[in-house]
């Protein structure tokens, strides 16, 4: 009996490493900002060309989103990358792609589809899911960012790794990618970038809700902020996958 038990906690401390594991991919995230009246235009060129482009030259596809909220006319997609070089030298050979030059030249005859660009460099952190593909029939996805006070990301890495994302799934959410941002100045500190999946828009509002009110998170958040607060701002986005997302 002791020996099955045995073998029974190492069955489970070996599945619980194999939901997490250091994954040293670069991720980029990539905010593109449609043009008025273009962002379907945009979408069609994605699904039908860009990102079989991108896996032609080593980029790794991850997710495409388009937020529930939608007045700026954003996409939002991730993709990974072995590494920075690799990143840098994918996007050289994808721009000078023939077949993309064709492609952008075409879709753009009435005008250029995209207004702006932003680009946001990850890592993902250790607690992390695997990151790849998945689907689960009709869900929404929840785009969060926190912006920790000065000093305090450690301490907010480790109140979700130890806790926050128990907490989560406890309450019906599904923990997808955790990642934080590459900053340029060694000085600036980097921000957490989180997604997770939902039922619904309404679904995740309930779960936060059920959260905030759980006595572990009060008991939690109270221990970790016995020095002052560790967040100075949190940002949310509610989207949708497109239907060529790998994560959807």
């Amino acid at each position: 009996m002791r020996y099955l038990l045995t073998l029974c906690l190492a069955f489970m401390a070996l599945w619980a490493t194999a939901q997490t594991s250091t994954d040293t991919r670069v991720f980029e995230m990539r905010i593109y900002y449609a043009e008025p009246g273009k962002l379907d235009a945009l979408v069609t060129r994605f699904q039908k060309h860009t990102r079989k482009l991108f896996k032609k030259h080593g980029m790794e596809n991850i997710g495409y989103w388009l937020p529930i909220h939608n007045d700026d006319n954003r996409l939002i997609y991730v993709l990974a990358y072995p590494d920075m070089a690799a990143r840098d030298k994918a996007w050289k050979e994808f721009g000078e792609d023939p077949k993309w030059k064709k492609v952008k030249s075409k879709s753009e005859v009435n005008g250029k589809l995209v207004q702006k660009v932003e680009s946001i460099f990850m890592n993902a952190t250790d607690y992390s899911p695997i990151i790849a593909a998945s689907t689960n029939g009709e869900r929404v996805f929840e785009l969060r960012i926190y912006t920790a006070s000065p000093e305090k990301l450690p301490t907010l890495n480790e109140r979700f790794r130890s806790h926050t994302m128990k907490l989560f799934a406890k309450h019906g959410a599904t923990n997808l990618a955790y990642w934080t941002t590459i900053e340029k100045e060694t000085s600036v500190q980097s921000k957490l970038y989180y997604i997770l999946a939902h039922p619904s828009e309404a679904g995740g509002a309930k779960m936060f809700e059920q959260f905030v009110n759980d006595p572990e998170w009060k008991r939690v958040k109270a221990d970790s902020e016995k020095n002052g607060p560790i967040i100075d701002k949190i940002e949310s986005v509610y989207m949708r996958a497109l239907s060529f997302s790998p994560i959807k």
